[in-house]
């Protein structure tokens, strides 16, 4: 029987955390095996308030949202750099940086993309984490009309 199911573009999601380093690092080994175009996409979730604040009666505005939408930017690029240094050689990698809600712009991407697999990490969030922050991983897959590979990456205890 001919397997018909080819990944031919992977996408993948990733923030700074060695959670995503781990699916990155999978996910490059697959494209490279798989002659796959790998595209990776990191999304700012835009920030409620800022914890630092200046003080005006010395002129130091403090850091403003836009200023950290900028610095988050600059990260991601780095981010995306090392990965294509450590990981992407000999690999065609398009980037997205993007802002917003990081579940609805990871299914964007992946349709923008046309991606036939979406790779992600994940946290291994319990308890309350999970109920507060929700998981990520498990809404892409619900809502994405392509085959997501959640990698996890557990602690060693």
């Amino acid at each position: 029987m001919e397997n018909s199911i080819i990944f031919n573009k992977i996408l993948i999601a990733v923030d700074d955390s060695k959670f995503s380093y781990a699916a990155a690092e999978y996910g490059f080994k697959l494209a490279k095996s798989l002659g796959s175009e790998v595209a990776l996409v990191h999304i700012s979730a835009y920030p409620i308030t800022t914890s630092m604040t200046g003080d005006p009666i010395l002129g130091d505005p403090g850091i403003i949202i836009p200023d950290m939408m900028d610095a988050q930017r600059e990260a991601a690029k780095q981010l995306f750099q090392k990965l294509r240094e450590e990981l992407g050689q000999n690999v065609t990698v398009s980037e997205f940086i993007l802002e917003g809600n990081v579940k609805d712009e990871v299914i964007n991407v992946a349709q923008e993309f046309n991606a036939s697999l979406i790779v992600m990490g994940t946290h291994s969030r319990k308890g309350l984490d999970l109920f507060l922050s929700g998981s990520v991983a498990e809404s892409v897959m619900r809502n994405s009309n392509c085959p997501v590979l959640v990698i996890p990456h557990k602690e060693k205890e």
